[in-house]
């Protein structure tokens, strides 16, 4: 005789894996200890109070992995598949600092890739992602997405200095960075001028390499040294990119427009009209990133997913500056801040691993005790209720 079927999240999670195996997406079983520094370098300094560190005998960081994304990326790089069109499935724990709540938990997902048909790929993480938590018994879910490369585009369209273009899209993964510089921004040009504002601001319009090259010499001639573990060059580059940002250099327009652009939302649909009447009025050149949105959610629609459903909005980031493009998370409806699922699309992040060329990728992630315990809610009676 055989016992029981096992139950529980675990159970239910190799269910959903097997599921996923079916549809073309292989196990994935990278190491639990993995080097730190990629995490840090890729996923921002901001993770490092949730990592369980440690060091190794040679003195390398170590720390018990987070998350199962970079994990699998460094395994499939490492593999005789690299650079070759690849998807995998995972389960298995993870670990973080979660003040008061476990610090091991399970996590599940897929990644995807070398695939060069991106809107397809895309389309079809979102339906996997929305079928997962249908297998968990969840009919209704809040489907939230984005898309940093329309930020990206619309930043090149301005043709701003790099220093902002960098300070940007790093904010635009903090949304609370980005709200307050905006503000800042906006105040800073009512603010009286200083008197050496005039060399700031013909530093930040300036050639960077010889702007840099020009404040290494002041430096050296003043005789600066090392600080606090950064050379001479390295105290010279943060020193222009702060006199860039003081200097005022975000025109006002650029500002209004970016205002302008974070505030459109609706379906993806809707989006795509509000942004193509931004560009017509703006003179933007951003419609390869808007026909990469209307693209893919044509494929949606091929896939099934009802487009109504699906609330699309610029100012929608994740909060991880390894993405690049498509951005999701699925929540369970007054769940508030915590996705079920969530994912996008990462094209930088092999190279930075160490691909000698670029490799596109996508995939998600699902917290299984968030979606076992949001499916428990809804089959209560008073989640049916409700």
């Amino acid at each position: 005789m055989t016992g029981p079927a096992p139950t529980g999240p675990a159970a239910r999670a190799d269910t959903l894996l097997q599921s996923f195996a079916e549809a073309g997406y292989a196990r994935a079983e990278p190491a639990i200890l993995q080097p730190a520094e990629p995490f840090l370098d890729l996923s921002g300094e901001d993770i490092r109070k949730s990592l369980y560190l440690t060091t190794d005998g040679g003195g390398e960081e170590l720390c018990l992995r987070p998350d199962l994304t970079i994990p699998v990326a460094r395994d499939y790089l490492a593999s005789p598949r690299s650079g070759q069109p690849a998807g995998f499935s995972y389960l298995g724990p993870v670990f973080r600092y979660r003040d008061g709540r476990p610090s091991e938990f399970l996590q599940a997902g897929i990644e995807s890739f070398g695939r060069q048909d991106r809107p397809a790929a895309d389309a079809e993480m979102l339906a996997l992602a929305i079928e997962a938590t249908a297998a968990a018994g969840l009919s209704e879910v809040e489907i939230h997405t984005g898309d940093v490369a329309l930020f990206a585009a619309l930043i090149d369209a301005l043709d701003l200095y790099p220093v902002w273009r960098r300070r940007l899209l790093k904010d635009f993964n903090r949304k609370r960075t980005l709200a307050q510089d905006l503000e800042r921004l906006a105040i800073a040009e009512l603010a009286p001028r200083n008197e050496y504002e005039g060399v700031l601001a013909a530093l930040a319009g300036s050639d960077r390499k010889a702007a840099l090259a020009l404040v290494t010499d002041l430096m050296s001639i003043a005789g600066a040294s090392a600080v606090g573990g950064r050379t001479v060059a390295e105290i010279a580059d943060r020193f222009l990119e702060q006199s860039t940002l003081k200097s005022g250099a975000l025109p006002r327009h650029a500002l209004d427009l970016i205002k302008r652009f974070l505030v459109i939302a609706g379906t993806p649909t809707e989006a795509v009209q509000q942004l193509r009447a931004l560009a017509a009025d703006a003179r933007l050149d951003i419609a390869a990133a808007i026909d990469a949105l209307e693209a893919r959610a044509g494929f949606m629609a091929q896939r099934g997913i009802d487009l109504t459903k699906v609330r699309f909005a610029t100012a929608f980031g994740r909060g991880l500056d390894y993405y690049t493009g498509f951005e999701f998370e699925l929540h369970h409806p007054g769940n508030g801040d915590e996705p079920l699922v969530a994912g996008g699309r990462y094209d930088g992040l092999l190279s930075q691993l160490g691909a000698a060329s670029s490799i596109p990728a996508v995939g998600f992630s699902i917290w299984i005790e968030r979606l076992a315990q949001s499916s428990a809610a809804s089959h209560s009676p008073r989640g049916r209720a409700s």
